[in-house]
Order: structure tokens, then sequence, then C-alpha cells
């Protein structure tokens, strides 16, 4: 018994201050980092569970369960350093020796990291906004640590660094509504009543529900075509994305054919006339007179 009370009393480190930190100490003091660092990340999921069960906005409960997360971490390292017996004032020296090296050799993770914050507080972009960046369309699910991840539209996933978040050019089409503008074109034979082509693309569009009221539609006769008179219909939807708003331009398409085979509007398809002459019969007629 003496022999472990010696080594587990033994003094491992001494300073010049007269700081000892024995075996007791070191053991104890991981084993505390250890178990608070799982109840951290326990307590943050059964946090994260209740704020969604509240129906908290999932990017306020995000950033409430990092705040959460780090406040333990801050709370843990505090607590090994006094069971260490060292003052934090003697880290001073060596934590700015380490950031100096940080700062040198993470500087990607660091700016992510700042830039993960940055999306977070000022929220250009959030967990289920509709963006795109770079040509990628998609669904945003986490803001990361390191990065954000989209899933696109064919359901591939795309992890963007949080710094191109903030550096490039991303258009979120859901950024403060979900009411997008789009337009459906269709040509009709030449001799169709314009008039009656125009009623019946107001009618397609009014009898879809996703379609908006204000601002009201709009048929426009766009253009004397080739092989048709060319009309546009623009209309504003509620859409939550693109695939939504592709199911509302079909909607409004299958509904004007219909409308139009019932009052023989024929949609127009491109045409050629085609002149044949008979140059053999012309050389027979020339020879004979």
């Amino acid at each position: 018994m003496s022999d472990f009370e010696t080594i587990w009393h033994f003094p491992l480190v001494r300073t010049s201050a007269g700081i000892e930190v024995t075996v007791s100490q070191i053991v104890l003091t991981a084993l505390v980092v250890i178990l608070g660092l799982v109840l951290a990340w326990y307590l943050k999921r059964l946090l994260g569970r209740q704020l969604t069960k509240s129906k908290v906005d999932p990017n306020a409960a995000l950033v409430i369960q990092r705040m959460f997360f780090y406040g333990v971490l801050i709370l843990l390292f505090i607590t090994a350093l006094g069971m260490l017996d060292i003052p934090v004032t003697a880290l001073a020296f060596i934590s700015g020796a380490v950031a100096i090296g940080i700062g040198f050799g993470a500087q990607n993770i660091i700016n992510n990291l700042i830039s993960g914050w940055i999306l977070m507080s000022e929220r250009p972009v959030r967990i289920g906004d509709f963006v795109e960046i770079d040509n990628n369309r998609g669904v945003v699910e986490n803001i990361g640590n390191r990065s954000t991840r989209i899933r696109r539209i064919d359901g591939v996933h795309l992890l963007v660094p949080n710094s191109q978040m903030l550096e490039r050019v991303v258009v979120n089409w859901t950024l403060v509504d979900k009411d997008f503008r789009t337009t459906v074109r269709v040509g009709v034979a030449y001799g169709s009543p314009v008039r009656l082509v125009e009623e019946l693309l107001y009618r397609a569009v009014d009898e879809q529900k996703e379609v908006l009221k204000k601002p009201a539609p709009l048929v426009v006769f766009e253009d004397f075509g080739d092989s048709a008179l060319i009309f546009d219909v623009f209309f504003w939807c509620h859409a939550g994305s693109e695939r939504e708003l592709r199911a509302v331009r079909s909607d409004v398409r299958f509904r004007v054919t219909g409308l139009f085979e019932e009052h023989g509007i024929v949609i127009a398809f491109p045409q050629r006339d085609v002149h044949l002459y008979d140059h053999t019969a012309r050389s027979d007629d020339a020879a004979a007179s």
C-alpha cells in the first residue's frame, strides 16, 4: 500500500515557481476531462433534440448547441488547470507561441472556422435554403466548423469550405422568401384567334394553386415566329426548390395543352414549303418548241 501511495503522489513535474504535478493529479485530471467531454457531447445532442421538439429554427438551434459545447470545453480547460495547480498566467507565453504557430500552420482551418461563425451569426445562408454556387444548385443541410454541406438537386452531397461561401458569389433563392417568377412559352399556328389564346393562357395559370395572385400573371404576345405566333406567360409561384418550380411549369403546360385542344387551337411546329421542279419535262418542252 505504501508503494502505491508513493507512486500515486510521485511528482512528475516541478517548476521553478515551486509547483509540483503528481501522478494522481494527472490521472484525475484526465478522467475528469474525458468524462466531461462525453457528458458535454451527450448534453449537446440532448439539447439539440429538445430544441427540435420545440420547433426552434434549425440555424438558431445549431448556434445554441455549439455555444453550449464550446462553453463546456472552456470550463473543462479551466478546471483541468486548477486540478494541476497551474495558474492561467503561467500559460500566457506558451499560449502566445502556440497561437503564432497555429496561425502560420493552419490558416485555412482557422479561416474556415471563423467563416462558419460568421455564416451562423449574419445568416446569409441558412439550413434549408436553396442556393446556387459555381453552377451547383442544392439545399443547405448543415453548416459545420470547416465546411457547409449542400445536397444538390441530383442527390449528390457537395462540401464547400465556409470561407468560399463568403468570398464567392452565392445565389440564395430562398433568403427572403420562396416566391419565384418564371415563364412558359408556347407557339400557336398562324391564323389562330390571338385574344382567345391570351384568355386561355390566363385561365391555365390561374387554375394552379401554387401560382400567386399578386403580382398578377402577365401574358405577352412576344413575336411573329417563322412557323408560329409566340406567346409568353409570366407568373409568380411559391416553391421551395427548382424541382417544385419545374413541376409548376409542367402543370401549366399540361393545362394549356388541354385547353387548346378543347378550343381547336393548334400548337405550331416548324414547317417548310418545298417546291419540286421537273427539269426533264422542261428540257423536252424546250426541244419540241
